[in-house]
């Protein structure tokens, strides 16, 4: 790594920290006048243009027809299935429940990643670490309950569904996030996420227009707040977050840079309480407690096979 680049790893982890946490009452806030699919595909486009404008104004890369479509099989996947289901889900769900849910997210990829099961699973305490983050998932699933000063629509089993909805879409990203791994587009990481956004985009306008989002949309009435919100989101959660994660998985170990998984949640909780009136409920705090500790014992392996990296560098 080099001298300048130390500088910027203690602003690029804060970013993922606070920023990614602070996303899901953004979301929240941004439901408030904005459609799910509108607003989902107004925050992609605006951010894939930026950066599709910057990547072309830098490098002017040719894009290829299998590029194009490996990011977009990864854009539908990690934002449309991943992304757009924590803020469709968040019309029925308070943001720190939704940011509860999204912690399990480290289980999906463990149980997708075929080529790696050799390597996690001579863990011992992966299985255990499993079953516990399932029974944190299923505390929250079986305690399903209004808990935030904002009007939610439907009832009990809108909640429920939301929170499914939330789970399949953590199976979409870590699906995604492994097809973009084993199989990478050949483009810049900037313009692969350029080609990604500008893709789940898309998908979002013409699944929004199909829902007839945009009869009922009235940009007049949308209140000054949730135009802010979709501002933070583009600017703050789609540019800076997404863009210091991608700086981090390159200056330090993967294993590190997921931490990001174990602040989010308790970000989103505290700002929840804070800002939108949510309750913070006994069972809620009970059952991150329980998903974080299982994502740790699944995690054990990776850490100590970065320690050892980190020791084998130092000799």
């Amino acid at each position: 790594m080099g001298k300048n680049n130390k500088w910027f790893v203690l602003p690029a982890f804060l970013a993922i920290y606070i920023v990614w946490g602070s996303t899901y009452l953004a979301i929240l806030i941004g439901l408030e006048g904005i459609p799910p699919f509108l607003l989902s595909s107004l925050r992609f486009l605006m951010a894939g243009a930026a950066l599709y404008g910057y990547c072309h104004w830098k490098t002017k890369e040719a894009i290829s027809v299998s590029s194009l479509r490996r990011n977009l099989q990864c854009g539908v996947l990690m934002l449309v299935g991943g992304v757009v289901s924590v803020t469709w889900a968040e019309q029925f769900l308070s943001s720190s429940m939704a940011a509860i849910i999204v912690a399990a997210l480290p289980f999906w990829f463990v149980l997708l990643d075929k080529k790696q099961w050799a390597f996690y699973f001579s863990n011992r305490m992966l299985i255990p670490g499993l079953l516990l983050g399932c029974s944190g998932v299923i505390l929250l699933l079986g305690h399903q309950r209004a808990s935030t000063g904002i009007p939610l629509r439907g009832g009990m089993g809108m909640q429920l569904a939301g929170s499914l909805v939330i789970v399949l879409g953590g199976i979409s990203w870590a699906t995604g996030s492994l097809l973009s791994k084993y199989r990478p587009a050949k483009n810049s990481i900037i313009m692969n996420a350029a080609l990604q956004f500008l893709s789940a985009g898309t998908v979002c306008q013409v699944i929004s227009l199909a829902a007839g989002e945009w009869e009922k949309f009235d940009a007049a009435r949308v209140p000054s707040q949730a135009w802010i919100a979709l501002f933070y989101l583009v600017t703050m959660g789609s540019l800076l977050a997404y863009l210091s994660y991608l700086f981090l998985l390159r200056v330090r170990p993967p294993a590190q840079v997921s931490t990001y998984v174990y602040v989010n949640p308790v970000i989103a909780l505290f700002l929840g309480a804070w800002l939108a009136n949510e309750s913070i409920r006994p069972f809620q705090v009970a059952a991150l407690a329980i998903i974080l500790t299982g994502v740790l014992l699944v995690n054990t392996v990776k850490y100590h096979a970065v320690g050892q990296k980190d020791k084998s560098q130092q000799l």
